[in-house]
């Protein structure tokens, strides 16, 4: 059972093997990270600890930009448990731990959770000292009785794999190659909210996804195969995100999901998306009649995808 360490609690010194890093969406090269991380613990008959950030810290130096994460605290802490680690690690970000110097950061490390040997991920930076280098941090190491180790670089079939390129890849609409970066499919949740309510009238009813985390991205607008968790059960679906032009909705952007074979009254509850497969763009079409049969169409092909999972 994982243990979840917060900043107020302590290990004893020389405890652990650690790792540090964002972990959002905990993608098949955080994987690899983690695999050694517990190699390496298991090698020294110590404890394995990945070290995360409750906020981005990009989300605390610049308020209000426009990074969106690919998953919640919450879901970060519970993939991070799933990959058997024995701590994990969460850290509340601020502007004065922003200022620590690597080396500080790493003295800290050990007087919390008692870090005597630390694995560094590729390309991975962390302290005010962005410039320092794996030979810096190996340095420090050395002043401070900290064994520091470069882990193994990803090298499998979808390499190179960061949050930065699964970001990329989901908001571009590409979400089966972010599922083949991140080893899953991408995952949105929210709850079921009232909305246009147009959908029932041409043969789709839809549930509109509502109350969603503002810091989690969003994908391309279009139309999605999709799987749904709601209700206590897990069925196919189709999804849209955007701003149903042919219907005249206005510029405000909607997630309106069509579960197929369906249609208990679900309005208030959690509910989660998969996306599979991206099958359209959305445009505006000339009538109700061809919008009906292009929703249709996306059905078939959605169950054809689905099917094939």
């Amino acid at each position: 059972m994982t243990q979840i360490l917060h900043d107020s609690d302590r290990l004893p010194q020389g405890a652990v093997v650690a790792t540090i890093g964002m972990f959002d969406g905990v993608h098949l090269g955080h994987a690899t990270l983690l695999q050694a991380l517990k190699e390496q613990a298991a090698s020294r008959g110590l404890k394995s600890c990945a070290i995360t950030f409750a906020r981005h810290p990009q989300h605390v130096l610049r308020p209000g930009g426009d990074l969106r994460m690919l998953m919640p605290l919450e879901q970060r802490v519970a993939h991070l448990q799933a990959m058997g680690l024995d701590y994990v690690a969460v850290m509340d970000f601020t502007p004065e731990l922003a200022a620590h110097t690597s080396l500080e950061f790493m003295h800290m490390m050990q007087q919390h959770w008692g870090v005597s040997a630390l694995i560094v991920g590729y390309n991975h930076r962390f302290g005010h000292d962005r410039d320092a280098t794996f030979a810096t941090y190996v340095e420090h190491g050395r002043q401070l009785g900290i064994e520091v180790i470069k882990a193994p670089e990803y090298l499998g079939q979808y390499a190179p794999v960061s949050s930065t390129i699964v970001r990329g890849l989901i908001s571009a609409g590409k979400v089966d190659d972010a599922c083949n970066c991140m080893g899953r499919p991408y995952r949105l949740s929210g709850e079921v909210v009232h909305g246009f309510h147009n959908g029932r009238g041409i043969g789709f009813p839809t549930a509109n996804v509502g109350n969603l985390d503002p810091l989690i991205i969003l994908p391309h607008t279009g139309a999605y195969a999709v799987m749904v968790d709601v209700a206590g059960k897990r069925m196919q679906g189709m999804v849209n995100v955007g701003y149903r032009p042919t219907l005249d909705n206005g510029r405000k952007l909607s997630i309106e999901v069509n579960i197929f074979d369906f249609d208990d009254d679900i309005y208030g509850m959690p509910i989660t998306l998969e996306f599979i497969k991206f099958l359209r763009l959305e445009f505006k079409m000339g009538s109700i009649e061809e919008l009906r049969a292009q929703l249709t169409s996306d059905r078939e092909r959605s169950i054809k995808i689905l099917n094939n999972l």
